[in-house]
């Protein structure tokens, strides 16, 4: 009898403690497509006015505030129930490709001992516009 109880009561523990790690990375995953579109939406905040031809094509040059405030709508029109989002960066370094950093944060879905009452998790993508 104390076997079995041992026995179940670690396995209820590793069926928690898998629980919870699935949710954490598909939370991730979650958030790093939110991320990943923002940033294509930022690479692609460029007035008409902002491209200029060079010797290997037309180039667009990214400005910081029209990458920041693209990525602001896009966030606010997109569907998301994350918790706590936040835009840690939202800039181009480069002129040339936009990078955004996002965090929100985590809960577990079944609290335990095992595991934390919840993190912050950031990710951050990096897309560049490119005229063929």
């Amino acid at each position: 009898m104390p076997l079995t109880i041992f026995f179940g009561a670690l396995s209820l523990a590793l069926i928690l403690l898998v629980v919870s790690a699935t949710s954490l990375y598909l939370e991730r995953k979650r958030l790093f497509t939110l991320a990943d579109g923002a940033a294509l939406v930022g690479a692609e905040a460029f007035p008409l006015d902002a491209v200029s031809a060079t010797a290997r094509g037309y180039r667009p040059t990214l400005r910081t505030p029209d990458v920041a405030n693209a990525v602001g709508a896009y966030l606010g029109q997109a569907p998301n129930d994350f918790e706590a989002l936040t835009i840690e960066r939202a800039v181009t370094a480069d002129g040339r490709s936009a990078t955004v950093s996002l965090s929100a944060q985590w809960r577990p879905p079944v609290l335990s001992l095992l595991v934390p009452d919840g993190l912050r998790l950031e990710v951050t993508a990096v897309a560049r516009s490119v005229f063929r």
